[in-house]
């Protein structure tokens, strides 16, 4: 069975999100399957943003340092949060920064430590996940896959796009979906 490490990337810690429902999904679907779960809710951590490299090469604050052990056990990493202007939202990317700090996901001349480990992103948006994945080509989540999860070793990396999340008439079809990957867990 696999150790699954759901980041729930949401800004906004009330849990009436549609992207809580799909973590929630996920993750009842992958303990329901053997899978091992660990939950990360970005937006309960208590972290500030790096400003220096300096700060960046320090210690990481027991917060994030809590995160890296979580992150360091799983296997396959699931990060769920909503499409901001086009990208993740920034806190999402701030705790990026702050876990994935040289010596947990970098070492020595830009060693990948975190290989062995697969990724899926399951992103809302309000658009038509066609249209972002399409027209737009998706350039933030493929930043998001090479340039953040590959450089530290990470791969493959899955994209999932549910769009038009205000709308009830795909939430069931989502949900869905959330659940048979949270199965697969892979």
């Amino acid at each position: 069975m696999t150790r699954v490490a759901i980041i729930q990337g949401n800004p906004d810690a009330a849990s009436t999100h549609f992207g809580h429902a799909l973590a929630e999904a996920y993750a009842s679907a992958a303990r329901e399957a053997g899978h091992e779960v660990r939950e990360i809710r970005v937006a309960s951590l208590d972290f500030a943003l790096l400003k220096t490299q300096e700060e960046w090469r320090g210690a990481p604050p027991p917060a994030i340092a809590s995160a890296q052990q979580t992150i360091a056990w799983a296997e396959h990493l699931v990060f769920v949060f909503p499409l901001w202007l086009g990208d993740m939202p920034a806190l999402l990317k701030g705790f990026l920064e702050q876990a994935l700090r040289p010596g947990f996901a970098l070492g020595e001349n830009f060693t990948r430590l975190l290989k062995s480990r697969s990724a899926r992103l399951i992103v809302t948006m309000g658009m038509p996940g066609l249209a972002y994945r399409f027209w737009f080509r998706s350039h933030s989540m493929k930043s998001f896959e090479r340039n953040i999860l590959h450089f530290c070793g990470v791969s493959p990396v899955h994209m999932t796009y549910v769009g038009l999340v205000e709308q009830k008439r795909g939430r069931e079809r989502a949900l869905a979906k959330a659940v048979a990957l949270g199965r697969k867990a892979a």
